[in-house]
């Protein structure tokens, strides 16, 4: 940045430090580790956080060099893990408010993830989410305050409705430019939905997921421009190895539109499907079971917080960049 100080990095110990604990908020809900399976029965384990953490560090004992473990110590550490934990808890959790108390902390955190090759990814997935911190304090700051009767205790915070979710999104995204590598990489992958019937609008489902950083890698081990999972990787045949396919374009951009019509053949509604692409399937057909609906806005309430931002985001983003409205979007074409 022009005219800023310059500082130089901190010790390397503090990025191995932060990057062991990257390494534990892969399995902070068990999502991750269902999915890779690196530390066995660790989300099995008995005894809470502590225990759970102490199973992690078993773990890294036996797979991580002696010298690096050496280097963990206490000040980054607990400040990345309390926040790591809790921004897994709040966006998993139903109460999209609560997620504005965290907004400062994710400030602090990522210049640390930004500072080093190694966290960078992480710091990339963690950039594309701040304006859900922004959206959860402006969504705050029009919720009306929770009536508390008298010897009664205090209730659990307002959800906002999806009506006032879309407002603040709209309101957010007017004024946004185009992410860096948006002006390229759009149209190569709407070429790429285009051969697999998919409308070329859902493109923008990589502004929202990565801010077009085909680098982001979320805690839970979502990773590239659409924030593929393993099992979905798997699912749509991308490679891993020896180099993971989810980080390249055309791949990932053609495993994301076939997911796409899947789950569009699944629930005939692009909000329901990009409900789904973000919370799974079976989540979402669960709640429309549960509840008798057919319609995203029912069941959005009950969803985890960060579907509950995630879709109206979208919304706002396809009318922001393409002028069009994610319900009208026409279903899949056969492929060409």
């Amino acid at each position: 940045m022009a005219g800023a100080e310059h500082r130089a990095p901190p010790a390397r110990p503090s990025c191995v430090r932060i990057h062991f604990l990257l390494v534990i908020s892969l399995f902070w809900g068990g999502h991750g580790l269902a999915q890779t399976n690196a530390i066995p029965n660790a989300v099995n384990e008995p005894a809470g956080f502590s225990g759970w953490l102490g199973a992690v560090q078993e773990w890294a004992e036996e797979n991580l060099d002696e010298n690096l473990l050496a280097a963990l110590g206490e000040g980054d550490q607990t400040r990345v893990e309390t926040f790591l934990q809790q921004l897994g808890m709040e966006l998993g959790g139903e109460y999209v408010l609560d997620l504005a108390a965290l907004k400062e902390a994710a400030l602090v955190i990522l210049p640390l993830l930004e500072a080093y090759e190694e966290t960078q990814p992480y710091g990339a997935w963690l950039r594309a989410r701040l304006d859900y911190f922004e959206a959860a304090q402006a969504l705050q700051a029009i919720a009306p305050a929770p009536k508390t009767p008298p010897g009664k205790t205090v209730p659990p915070p307002p959800k906002p409705t999806v009506a006032s979710q879309r407002k603040v999104w709209t309101q957010t995204l007017a004024q946004r430019p185009l992410p860096r590598g948006a002006d390229r990489l759009v149209p190569q992958l709407k070429a790429i939905f285009a051969r697999e019937g998919v409308p070329g609008e859902l493109v923008w489902l990589a502004e929202v997921e990565s801010a077009f950083d085909r680098r982001a890698l979320s805690p839970a081990g979502a990773a590239g421009l659409f924030q593929l999972m393993p099992a979905t990787a798997k699912r749509f045949e991308l490679r891993r190895w020896p180099f993971d396919q989810r980080y390249q374009v055309a791949p990932s951009a053609r495993a994301a539109a076939r997911y796409l019509r899947i789950l569009y053949a699944q629930f005939k509604d692009w909000p329901l499907a990009v409900a789904a692409y973000n919370a799974g399937e079976g989540r979402v057909g669960t709640l429309l079971t549960q509840h008798k609906a057919r319609r995203f806005d029912t069941i959005a309430p009950h969803l985890p917080a960060e579907t509950q931002l995630y879709v109206p985001k979208v919304e706002a983003t396809l009318r922001h960049r393409e002028g069009v409205k994610l319900s009208a979007l026409p279903p899949p074409q056969p492929r060409p």
